[in-house]
């Protein structure tokens, strides 16, 4: 009997690697798939027929392939992208979005929906995420999951918001109130977290076990890589670097505290310098990326208050990354969102402060990486959770009932 249940583990255990290895590597023949994966040749034509009948893999034909190697051609595998659909959602501040994937990561439908994060009553945020999918999955019978990446700190076990800047509102369970709508798992997560997932598959060469994704726009948040596993805390998805302290008793940050890197770097706080205002005056809830940007031209131009609002937010960056890799040694940086337009000036003063912390004695050395735009990355990173918790719970398992379609009973879509 224990053979019997180690041989059922094992089956389950190949099915997922050779999917994963499908996965990662796009349209991998069988002998790419043995290389990669360690399986036996035969065992990998037992698994991927089976996945093949049950409508999860398919042969690739001649006309889909990338450019034919030396020697005799081999058929590629890719996965079927009518196995299944995942919905991805993004609340973020006066905004919804709604993207829904089919199973080989392919977006298939995206819808944004304004809405007044600000004034919106707590069941009123839940509703809009439920009437978002609703409308987004509209007429996919095999949607199996929902991904939902937030604006703020998420718990641990990735089932409700527990604060964010963009509503009042704290402690809202999206996560069992969608399972509630749909029938079907919800992971909860917080926006950088999805943009440190996003880097590792993009490029695994560089943002592979230990990496740093630092989103700088109206606020500055982290997504962290350690030993190739996104860091979490105990209780909350953790990850604040926006919200270490920079100074004590400080600035005013969007949080309510004094002091934060926030307070110093966010768009906010850089226009708030630049404008003379209070360290003390209440954040405004948001820039448009042209304000910023007039304000960056102008500190590369001439000295003044504005030059000394990027330096400051400069100092507050580096001095965070330096204390930050005192705890875990330099790794690759990611530096994503708006305010990378700025991110001439704000580099070299990143460097000199990083090079007066513990974790700064190689400062030349670290890598920045930029890129303008976050909202892909985030839409990227949740669709990529959601698939592959799809690739090691229903279909490496092999709870799929049938062929070419047909849904795991675990799934269940309610209109």
């Amino acid at each position: 009997m224990t053979t019997g249940i180690r041989h059922d583990e094992m089956r389950k255990r190949n099915r997922a690697l050779v999917i994963a290895a499908v996965r990662r590597a796009g349209q991998p023949s069988r002998t790419e798939i043995a290389r990669l994966t360690g399986l036996s040749h035969s065992t990998i034509s037992a698994i991927a027929s089976d996945l093949i009948e049950e409508g999860i893999m398919r042969e690739i034909g001649q006309g889909e392939t990338a450019p034919a190697r030396r020697g005799r051609p081999q058929v590629a595998l890719g996965l079927d992208p009518k196995a299944a659909t995942v919905a991805c959602l993004h609340l973020s501040f006066n905004s919804l979005s709604a993207v829904l994937v089919d199973y080989c990561g392919r977006v298939i439908d995206t819808r944004t929906h304004r809405l007044s994060t600000l004034t919106l009553g707590r069941q009123a945020l839940v509703d809009a995420a439920v009437s978002a999918v609703r409308e987004i999955a509209c007429g996919h019978e095999d949607f199996l999951r929902i991904a939902f990446a937030v604006q703020g700190i998420t718990d641990a076990a990735g089932r409700q918001m527990l604060w964010s800047p963009i509503t009042p509102h704290s402690d809202i369970g999206f996560g069992p109130e969608l399972e509630a709508a749909f029938g079907v798992p919800v992971t909860v997560q917080n926006d950088c977290n999805m943009i440190a997932a996003a880097l590792r598959w993009r490029n695994p060469e560089r943002y592979r076990d230990n990496f740093v994704a630092i989103l700088l726009s109206q606020g500055i948040g982290m997504g962290l890589m350690l030993n190739g596993q996104l860091f979490t805390g105990t209780h909350s998805s953790a990850g604040e670097f926006g919200h270490m302290i920079h100074k004590p008793d400080g600035a005013l940050c969007r949080c309510g505290r004094r002091g934060c890197i926030e307070a110093y770097a966010g768009n906010y706080a850089i226009w708030r310098k630049a404008h003379g205002k209070s360290a003390m005056e209440k954040p405004i809830a948001d820039i448009k990326a042209g304000e910023m940007d007039a304000l960056a031209a102008l500190a590369r131009r001439e000295d003044g208050l504005t030059r000394q609002a990027f330096s400051e937010a400069a100092e507050a960056i580096g001095f965070g990354i330096g204390n930050l890799f005192a705890l875990i040694d330099p790794a690759p940086v990611a530096i994503v969102g708006q305010g990378t337009a700025a991110f001439d000036i704000l580099e070299p003063e990143i460097r000199a402060a990083l090079a007066q912390t513990a974790g700064g004695q190689h400062a030349e050395a670290v890598s920045f990486e930029t890129w303008p735009h976050e909202v892909p990355f985030i839409q990227h990173g949740s669709a990529m959770t959601a698939l592959t918790s799809l690739d090691w719970e229903v279909f490496g398992p092999g709870l799929r009932h049938g062929a070419g379609g047909r849904r795991p009973e675990s799934g269940r879509v309610v209109a």
